[in-house]
């Protein structure tokens, strides 16, 4: 069924996107991204695939019986 994908799915977005916002506001520092990159919007575009790209593969390569 596609709820176990959807729901598999879930799961990464929400352990990928809390490791994401760790790592970016903890470690890295969100100004210091910005500096580095220049760009506020690329730094947000960036993060936001970041996200987005590896739960829509997750969905994708999620097996169904």
């Amino acid at each position: 069924m596609k709820k176990r994908k959807i729901k598999y799915s879930a799961i990464f977005l929400l352990c990928w996107f809390a490791l994401l916002v760790l790592l970016v506001d903890g470690v890295l520092k969100f100004q210091t991204l910005v500096d580095y990159f220049g760009s506020y919007a690329l730094v947000e575009v960036v993060l936001l695939l970041l996200v987005i790209l590896p739960t829509l593969a997750v969905y994708t390569f999620t097996k169904e019986k």
